[in-house]
């Protein structure tokens, strides 16, 4: 079991605690596989084989070099196989977030809450800093990013709130990956002098992508250009972090989707891509889509070399998040309101207010990805035209 210990999975399956404290848990549990309701923490089972045997050990595989992977030599390939990676396997099907899996099928195990929101302003953004406090403090002080000595530790920085908060809260060095000029390397620079940091940048270049595409599709099995890009900026910088001795990257993952950072939560019910007819509803139809993005963003940065470490996505601030209003996730024409009167805590109103890009736009990864695309043929015109690029990469 990765993320919390069997007892503490447990209870939260007998007591339907979708919350128990964690940031994310799957693995083996009484003959069956569970994982959490987020889907914090990726699980495959072979389904080219009976599952029957779930729950048996299962040894980590190990990853080597950033972008190398090694698979354990007693990595199960026989029936009831499963991993935490899906390289080990022949057919990998993702365990759905919130579930068991048997032999006899799939089980739901939890839902999130739907609490009723604090109607309090100044209640809600003291519930979310505290979560907030909680989630880095524990984080540090439990070991799971603190430093041990070697700087093993870096935050992934793209100078935008959620990311501003962790780098203000952790002395962890600050890496951005972005090309020449891009917003993103332009606003970590400018966030990093506001809170008096040093700052790595990771200047990418076309021979960077196309080396780093071929690992991605790889640890992901996704072709998918969107999947793709969005993965790009983040192997990237986890490599270089890797590369300089870190074996951690603190990212502020979540947040966005916890607290109503995008448009289309923003402008529900009139956004067509959503179907809920308010700003609450449109955030918990946006959250279904978490699991899948955080298997992706996961599995990347483990082929990169590091290990992930969200504290935006500690079961304290979801459950804090959950409890807000639809006014104090989007007010007027501010997303992440309560997230952001409660960083105003530790950073300077400069970075409080700032927006940023999606990181695929933000480091121009998607602009130049599609660059290479056309360059070798595959024109805007064609259906998909990135999607086919990225898989001639790979020989498909």
């Amino acid at each position: 079991m990765r993320g919390a210990s069997p007892d503490l999975v447990g209870t939260a399956v007998d007591d339907g605690d979708p919350l128990p404290g964690t940031r994310g848990f799957a693995g083996p549990l009484d003959g069956a596989l569970v994982r959490d309701v987020l889907g914090r923490e990726p699980l495959f089972y072979d389904q080219s084989a009976s599952h029957g045997a779930a729950g048996e050990s299962t040894p980590d595989a190990t990853t080597g070099a950033a972008g190398e992977y090694t698979p354990d030599a007693t990595a199960p390939t026989a029936d009831g196989a499963w991993s935490h990676d899906r390289r080990d396997l022949s057919d990998p099907e993702p365990v759905p977030a919130g579930y068991r899996v048997t032999a006899d099928g799939t089980e739901r195990l939890w839902s999130l809450p739907d609490p009723e929101p604090v109607d309090d302003d100044e209640r809600a953004v003291a519930a979310v800093r505290a979560a907030l406090d909680a989630a880095v403090g524990d984080a540090a002080d439990g070991g799971a990013i603190a430093d041990d000595g070697d700087a093993s530790t870096a935050v992934a920085f793209s100078g935008g709130v959620d990311s501003a908060l962790l780098a203000a809260r952790l002395d962890a060095p600050l890496y951005v990956a972005g090309f020449p000029d891009s917003h993103d390397v332009e606003a970590a620079r400018s966030a990093a002098d506001l809170l008096g940091r040093d700052l790595t940048v990771v200047e990418l270049t076309h021979d960077d992508l196309e080396r780093a595409v071929p690992d991605i599709v790889a640890a992901t099995g996704r072709t998918n250009a969107m999947a793709v890009q969005i993965a790009l900026p983040l192997y990237l910088t986890a490599e270089r972090a890797a590369a300089d001795g870190h074996d951690r990257l603190v990212l502020g993952q979540g947040a966005d989707e916890l607290f109503g950072g995008y448009a289309k939560v923003a402008k529900a019910p009139d956004d067509p891509r959503v179907d809920a007819d308010t700003v609450r509803g449109a955030r918990r139809e946006v959250l279904t889509g978490l699991p899948d993005q955080l298997e992706r963003d996961v599995l990347a940065l483990r082929a990169a070399g590091v290990e992930p470490v969200t504290p935006l996505l500690s079961d304290r601030v979801v459950a804090a998040a959950l409890g807000l209003s639809g006014s104090q996730l989007v007010r007027g024409d501010e997303r992440k309101w309560a997230l952001r009167r409660a960083a105003a805590e530790w950073l300077p109103d400069a970075v409080v207010d700032r927006d940023k890009k999606a990181a695929q736009y933000g480091s121009l990864a998607a602009r130049e990805l599609d660059r290479l695309a056309r360059q070798a043929g595959y024109k805007r015109r064609m259906d998909d035209h990135v999607t086919k690029y990225v898989a001639s990469l790979v020989g498909e």
